[in-house]
This record gives structure tokens, C-alpha cells and sequence, in this order.
């Protein structure tokens, strides 16, 4: 991975938009602090897209569509997307499957996440589970004490055994019936949203991220940028970023959207 500094100048001041994910990328210790919200509103005053991409539940989304200075929102890693049409104050939704799909997946994931904490211990469902429409969240590192790798690998097997994707953040790990993932509905939304086929034009786009489950759009994106954290899963990534910040979290958010701000404006 190389320094965010030796990003070529030419190469950011061309880019349309950002993707991101949200936990430990925007956020820092949990936070959604003022520089990195303050940090997607000024993109967004240059007239960039942003779009976080992330893990999260569908409550959330739905909020952070309506009040983030963002053009959209792809929860659930991947599951769908929501758009908020400001002018006509309408919520634009599209889901991978439909809702009696979604219901059925849903009791299957319960039942193999008591499963998961019979199994390994220490481990929760995630707080943020009653808010979520198609994935089950199990808390490894956000309310609970962080577990150790072998642990959290014991849940992905878990999970994988029963025929379920898994795919491991900083804070959970999360598993849905289906083949999707972030990137997938990140094409979707760019598609129907913001009239771009991202096949042909990845490179106007930006990519931030921080752990294993950023893995597709980190091997899709060749402007993908990762905040200094990605280190601690370095050893887990099959393909790193191409870029990465000195700074953590939500900082290493600010200074990649300070890096774009000056290549845009066409200062050094």
C-alpha cells in the first residue's frame, strides 16, 4: 500500500465521487466526529458524490439518506440501496430480494446465531440487529470485549457451513443468504442514481475502506484508498488498497477529502 501523498495530483483532481464505508473509516472510536461529517459536506459542495457503503442496518440507512450530506446509502453490505429525492421528498428503495425472501432469510440467520453464541462464547448479537432487514449482525469488537481471531473465524465457519455468506468488519461479523455484496449494489446504485456505469468508469471514483469485508471494492476500485487502521487487518486482506492515509478512522477520511479539496481547487 502506498501514502495517500504520492496520490498523483492530476489522478484526484479528476475524481467524480467517493464511496465509503462508515465504521472505523468515517467514524473514530465509535464517533462520527465534526471533521469527517464537515469533511463529506465540503466534497459534496464541489459537487462529488458521496456514498457510504456499509455494513449497517437499514434504520440507519433510512436516516443517514435523509440527513447526511450524502447522495445515497448501500446497507447491509450490499443488500440495497436507498436515495432520498430531496425535491420530491420521496425515499427511492431498491432491495437484491424481495420481502417474503428477505422474512424467510431472516429466521434462518436467527436460529444459526443462537447457534454462534452457544458456540462461542463472549460473542452478542449486535446491538443495532433489531433495525436490520436481511443480515444478522454478531458483535465481536463494539459492545463486547474484542474477541481473538480463532474466535471470530469460528464464526465465520459457523456460518459458511450452513450455505451462508460471511464477511468479517471491524466491529462484526455478517452473514445473509445470498451471493451479493458491497460492490454489486454499489454498481446498482451508481447505475439508476447517478447515471454512471462504474464497469467503464471506475476510475473517476474513489474508494474508502478499513477491513476484510472492503475487500471487492478495494480489488475493484484502482483508486482504492484504505485509512492507516487497514493495517491491522493486513495480513487478512486478499487485496489491500492501493492507497493508504497516515491517519486513522474518520481523520483518515478528512485527510483523503483534504487531498481531493486541493486537487480540485488547484492548489499544491
Amino acid at each position: 500500500m502506498k501514502p495517500l501523498s504520492i496520490f498523483p495530483m492530476g489522478k484526484l483532481a479528476s475524481v467524480r465521487g467517493i464511496f465509503t464505508d462508515i465504521d472505523d473509516t468515517l467514524t473514530t472510536d465509535g464517533r462520527l466526529t465534526a471533521e469527517a461529517y464537515s469533511a463529506m459536506e465540503n466534497l459534496q459542495g464541489l459537487g462529488m458524490a458521496v456514498v457510504p457503503i456499509t455494513g449497517r442496518p437499514a434504520g440507519w440507512c433510512d436516516h443517514i439518506a435523509r440527513m447526511w450530506p450524502v447522495d445515497g446509502v448501500v446497507g447491509e453490505n450490499g443488500a440495497f440501496y436507498f436515495c432520498y429525492d430531496r425535491k420530491k421528498q420521496q425515499m427511492n428503495r431498491r432491495y437484491v430480494d424481495g420481502i417474503e425472501k428477505r422474512r424467510n432469510n431472516k429466521k434462518k440467520l436467527m436460529i444459526l446465531g443462537q447457534t454462534v453464541l452457544d458456540n462461542v462464547p463472549g460473542t452478542a448479537i449486535s446491538a443495532d440487529q433489531p433495525y436490520r432487514e436481511t443480515d444478522l449482525a454478531i458483535d465481536h469488537s463494539e459492545d463486547v470485549p474484542t474477541l481473538p481471531r480463532t474466535e471470530i473465524n469460528k464464526i465465520v465457519s459457523i456460518f459458511e457451513k450452513a450455505g451462508a455468506t460471511a464477511k468479517v468488519s471491524s466491529i462484526h461479523v455478517n452473514a445473509w443468504f445470498g451471493s451479493y455484496d458491497k460492490l454489486t449494489m454499489s454498481k446498482y446504485f451508481a447505475a439508476d442514481c447517478l447515471g454512471v456505469d462504474l464497469n467503464t468508469c471506475e476510475s473517476d471514483f474513489v474508494f474508502s475502506g478499513d477491513s476484510p469485508n472492503d475487500g471487492p471494492m478495494f480489488g475493484f476500485f484502482s483508486n482504492a484508498v484504505g485509512v492507516a487502521n487497514v493495517r491491522d487487518f493486513e495480513d487478512s486482506l486478499t487485496v489491500p488498497p492501493k492507497y493508504v492515509t497516515k491517519n486513522k478512522g474518520g481523520f483518515g477520511f478528512s485527510e483523503l477529502a483534504t487531498s481531493l479539496i486541493k486537487a480540485k481547487r488547484g492548489c499544491s
